[in-house]
């Protein structure tokens, strides 16, 4: 089988976005009835009998997909663009009209339900398969991955105990591992577990630094995400060292003098990938004099992560290797539906201390008599396969795949800021690193810039972040649709432009 090369993103099927995306409907069959016409008994979709392991279930799935995905459809065509026009009120209006009585004594039917509230939902939806959504880290997933994701939901396991799940837990052990040897080539010790996301992952690295060291004191750049502030805060720790970060990345002589100054044992934090410039800190630089002060390392590489894929781009990662944990999210370069957070380690002693034995979920005797312990394997209890998505990911696209989707986006990136530097009227921060173009109208004034943001928001016509830098403030365009063309980069160009002019 042929995979292709441009695999689609799920997106809103019939909508403005310009992904090139109409997910294909579970069965092209009507409503109501098998591929063959047969009609379905036994499952309305409204609570009838309990469905059964013989695939009822399925039965009672189909029409109800086929109810989603033409209000999916609905929705974005009534949208009309990449976010629903007229601001928080008007949204907010036509969101509660939608919905109604909330909780009714007598309940509406499962169609005429999902058909008014995703129809709502879509219609009132920022849509990130639209190339004209370009705010934050927030990617249209992969079509096949959101299919993935509804066998999760619809199989429901458990991944708390080995009983409710064993064959997505033999396949979160599978891929885990693999992914990790993405961070750790050649360490047979490297181990990765799944997470909700960045500030999980970054949690969990200073968790387990207090657990091996007490008090440990965090040093970060300026430029750090502020989960790994919070994570501070949550954890009882002292109040991170920020040290400064000219141009968006750490600085390796005042890290050193941090580490040199302040009273350890010391937990570093640099970024691969920062929130507001796309900057990756000089890791192998801060590698070595962690190496030297006896300081542990950790990097956030939630945005920049899936460069490990690209034999083109992953040396922009080189270093990330040294640190003792590291920090992934494949719901952002990796397309995946939220959440995809990995948190890897190069030894999988560290996690020891998340063990924990519950009676009833993994009791002494079963895990001595072969059964697997699963707890140890995150905070969390109730815990959802969100690995299956990523494995069938990875089994679809392969190596290759993956890695052409993140070598078009970065080019992307490259091509929106060739296209503001020939603009005159138009200034660019400066080169982008990753996905991340910072620009602004010249001349203008920082609450001119942010009116603009504003306004195209309220006309929904484009989605555009903030960020400041060198102390003045710029639209931000975080570029993760592979599928987007020059056309679409020329819009939001043309868009920002008209916007100086209102």
């Amino acid at each position: 089988m042929t995979v292709p090369r441009t695999p689609p993103l799920a997106g809103t099927p019939g909508g403005t976005g310009r992904s090139g995306t109409d997910p294909a409907r579970t069965d092209p069959a009507r409503p109501g009835s098998d591929r063959d016409g047969h009609e379905h008994t036994g499952g309305d979709g409204g609570g009838g009998e309990h469905n059964r392991s013989d695939g009822g279930e399925r039965d009672a799935l189909r029409p109800l997909l086929t109810v989603v995905l033409d209000a999916l459809r609905t929705g974005a065509a009534s949208r009309g663009g990449p976010f629903p026009p007229g601001g928080p009120d008007a949204v907010a209006a036509r969101t509660r009209e939608a919905l109604g009585e909330v909780f009714p004594a007598h309940g509406t039917g499962a169609e005429d339900a999902l058909r008014h509230l995703v129809h709502a939902t879509a219609a009132g939806a920022a849509d990130p398969a639209d190339p004209l959504c370009a705010a934050h880290l927030h990617t249209a997933p992969l079509a096949l991955a959101v299919a993935a994701d509804l066998a999760v939901s619809a199989l429901n396991p458990s991944l708390d105990s080995w009983d409710q799940a064993p064959a997505p837990s033999e396949v979160e052990k599978a891929v885990t591992a693999v992914l990790a040897a993405e961070v750790y080539p050649g360490t047979e010790t490297a181990d990765a577990l799944v997470t909700t996301g960045g500030t999980e992952s970054n949690q969990l690295a200073l968790l387990l630094a207090r657990e091996r060291h007490g008090a440990v004191q965090v040093v970060c750049a300026t430029s750090a995400h502020h989960s790994v502030r919070r994570a501070a805060w949550l954890l009882g720790l002292p109040e991170p060292v920020a040290v400064p970060a000219p141009g968006g990345v750490l600085d390796p002589a005042a890290l050193d003098d941090a580490l040199t100054r302040v009273p350890g044992p010391h937990l570093v934090v640099a970024t691969a990938g920062t929130t507001d410039t796309g900057r990756i800190d000089p890791l192998p630089l801060i590698a070595g004099l962690c190496e030297r002060h006896g300081a542990e390392l950790h990097v956030d590489a939630a945005y920049a992560g899936a460069l490990l894929f690209s034999e083109r781009h992953r040396a922009v990662l080189a270093g990330v290797e040294r640190a003792h944990t590291v920090t992934l999210d494949l719901h952002k370069l990796g397309w995946q539906p939220v959440a995809a957070g990995l948190f890897a380690v190069r030894d999988r002693a560290r996690l020891a201390p998340l063990a924990v034995t519950a009676d009833y979920l993994n009791p002494g005797d079963d895990t001595e008599a072969g059964l697997p312990d699963l707890l140890g394997r995150s905070l969390r209890t109730t815990r959802r396969p969100d690995i299956l998505k990523i494995a069938v990911t990875l089994k679809a696209l392969g190596r290759t795949g993956l890695a052409e989707l993140v070598d078009r986006t970065l080019h992307l990136a490259q091509e929106l800021a060739d296209r503001v530097e020939a603009r005159p009227g138009l200034e660019l921060w400066d080169r982008p690193t990753l996905t991340t173009v910072l620009f602004r109208p010249a001349g203008a004034t920082d609450d001119e810039t942010a009116e603009i943001r504003r306004a195209l928001l309220t006309e929904g016509r484009a989605v555009l972040g903030r960020a400041r830098a060198d102390g003045r403030l710029w639209l931000k365009a975080t570029l993760l649709n592979p599928h987007a063309t020059p056309g679409d980069l020329q819009k939001l160009i043309e868009l920002v432009e008209g916007g100086t002019r209102r």
